[in-house]
């Protein structure tokens, strides 16, 4: 029998135990623990109104700016919008979410970078898609690190269901380095439906994958990676977005100007602080 959410579980010879009491907190344990969790995001319902509209005009125009759907049809890219904040401010603000960065800031050690965010569509009828493969988000890796290098925060434009194509994961395969056995995977993959305007929320290194989307509407949903400062930028955003995108210090941080490669001997050291 399960025990109630409100009721305390009974147990014997516990001595340590974490203690979770905010919504952000419990979406850590569950990362750190499970290596994914689901948070709402704290926007209303204009605010998601906002966004879809956002995200319609962005899919359009992107596909304008870079040769068409056929264009990128052929590459493999039609089902994605890349950097979706140059186009949008919202998505500026979202991937500023205040609950994702407090997430990013109690699990990554120091601070986080936003390594990118892309627009991805799940296309209706059961058509595939490259996000349909089971990946990390930090692909070809096979090792596990005992806090997280990296976190993907997918936020929910439409509600993730059963039908039309919820993430699936395999619960706790961040801490294990190879992908499992077929068995293994046909028969503990977990689907995370979630409500519109929340966050699926993974540990990089948890193994997941979209699923199939089997009604006539296309599933919308704005994938973030932020990463500790170490791992190179999808994009580099600071050369993408120009240097007078934001001048806001904490905004500045989070898009990786501070982390910029210097281009030669004499960039680097101009960026040495002086030791007074």
């Amino acid at each position: 029998m399960n025990t109630p959410q409100n009721e305390t579980p009974r147990r014997y010879g516990v001595i340590k135990q974490e203690q979770s009491t905010s919504e952000v907190e419990r979406t850590c344990e569950s990362i750190r623990r499970l290596g994914y969790g689901v948070i709402d995001s704290g926007y209303g319902h204009e605010q998601l109104a906002a966004l879809a509209d956002a995200f319609d005009r962005t899919q359009e125009r992107y596909a304008t700016c870079h040769g068409g759907v056929a264009a990128l049809r052929l590459i493999d890219e039609h089902n994605t919008i890349r950097l979706p904040l140059a186009h949008e401010p919202v998505f500026l603000q979202l991937a500023s979410n205040d609950r994702i960065l407090e997430i990013c800031s109690r699990l990554i050690s120091g601070y986080a970078v936003l390594n990118q965010q892309n627009g991805i569509i799940n296309p209706p009828n059961g058509k595939p898609y490259n996000q349909g493969l089971w990946h990390r988000d930090l692909p070809y890796q096979h090792f596990v690190s005992s806090r997280p290098l990296a976190i993907n925060a997918l936020f929910c434009l439409d509600a993730f269901t059963l039908e039309n194509g919820a993430t699936k994961v395999l619960p706790a395969s961040h801490r294990q380095e190879d992908f499992p056995s077929d068995d293994f995977v046909n028969t503990q993959a977990l689907p995370v439906a979630a409500p519109a305007g929340s966050f699926i929320v993974l540990d990089c290194m948890v193994f997941h994958s979209g699923g199939v989307n089997t009604t006539v509407r296309p599933r919308r949903a704005v994938n973030h990676v932020y990463t500790i400062p170490l791992i190179s930028q999808q994009i580099d955003l600071p050369s993408a977005l120009g240097d007078t995108f934001t001048s806001d210090s904490k905004l500045r941080r989070l898009l990786g100007y501070d982390v910029r490669q210097p281009g030669s001997v004499a960039d680097y050291l101009a960026q040495r602080p002086k030791k007074s």
